[in-house]
């Protein structure tokens, strides 16, 4: 394994510019991923997980004005005020895609096939013979049963487990270095969020890719991540290696995600463990801790400075709580 980490990202921020305001969906967030790792980014809706990876790849909406700070390196590459064309070079080849909604990442008027080999095309320089031919392999490597007829069909002929395995296919056909997988199995029932999960994992160690798996939801992280990253109101709140994150969490915020998941023990009809509270409105300054309004730990300390992120246990987990750094929190 490679010493530096494939993507390294430095006090990462990101604004989105209107006519009247700007937003700060991402203030400072640092991270790393080495190659045949795989880095769960989780958060609430809204907490900037999606547009910390995506601005930085020039992929937000049609529309929407950004201004990034900070560095986002890739394989040793500035990625940070790159212009489009360059940036191109890198999307779809070095880094795969994996989008919320299967049905709206795929062209309804072009058969499968087609939409994975010209991938192949464009990246591989593959002929045309050589392309379909990747096609095939691609969409048996991601499992699907009767590939040479899945090929000749159209998007709204699959299920959507199976447009989320057409779309896997289509982000692998680059051979990328880095997968990005956005909320893979948002639209998915909860069987088939496992299986998507499960090939997922196995494709990325199989291919010994780099892989970036933003999610909402907790439940999902603890078989398929080796490092975590909680966000919360635009920065980082918690972030060190999966399993001493889900087994000791520090921060609360993280610990009320992890109280929030269902457990086999509780009884049927038990009261759903929700955070009370909402997150923050991004438009407005944030002064202190932004958890706080919705912390049973808060403290007068919270308020007077938005917490760093600083070593806590043994030092391989990152916490911003001015709570729990200065001890007085239970472990």
């Amino acid at each position: 394994m490679r010493s530096e980490p494939l993507l390294s990202v430095n006090n990462l921020t990101v604004d989105l510019l209107t006519a009247k305001s700007a937003l700060r969906p991402v203030d400072g967030v640092s991270y790393s991923v080495r190659q045949g790792e795989c880095l769960a980014i989780v958060g609430e809706s809204g907490s900037g997980k999606t547009v910390m990876n995506f601005a930085p790849l020039g992929l937000m909406p049609t529309g929407v004005a950004t201004a990034l700070s900070g560095s986002v390196k890739f394989d040793g590459r500035e990625l940070v005020g790159l212009s489009e064309p360059e940036l191109r070079k890198f999307r779809g080849k070095s880094i795969g895609f994996i989008f919320q909604d299967p049905m709206s990442a795929l062209n309804p008027v072009r058969r499968i096939g087609r939409q994975i080999a010209e991938m192949a095309e464009l990246h591989l320089n593959m002929t045309h013979a050589a392309a379909e031919a990747r096609a095939l392999d691609l969409v048996k490597l991601v499992g699907i049963s009767d590939p040479a007829a899945r090929l000749r069909q159209y998007p709204h002929e699959l299920s959507g487990g199976l447009r989320q395995r057409i779309v896997i296919a289509i982000a692998l056909a680059g051979e990328p270095k880095l997968l990005i997988a956005d909320e893979p199995t948002t639209a998915l029932d909860v069987t088939v969020q496992a299986q998507i999960l499960r090939l997922l994992k196995d494709l990325q160690q199989r291919l010994n890719m780099a892989m970036v798996l933003i999610t909402h939801d907790m439940g999902v992280v603890a078989g398929a991540a080796d490092n975590i990253v909680v966000m919360y109101a635009a920065r980082a709140a918690e972030l060190g290696p999966v399993d001493r994150v889900l087994v000791n969490p520090r921060h609360p915020y993280t610990k009320g995600l992890i109280n929030a998941i269902p457990r086999r023990e509780d009884p049927i009809g038990s009261e759903f463990r929700g955070l009370p509270g909402v997150p923050p409105t991004l438009g407005a300054p944030i002064k202190g801790c932004a958890f706080a309004p919705r912390c049973d730990l808060a403290v007068a300390a919270c308020s007077a400075n938005r917490p760093p992120l600083v070593p806590a246990l043994d030092g391989r987990v990152l916490v911003a709580c001015p709570v729990v750094n200065q001890g007085k929190a239970a472990a």
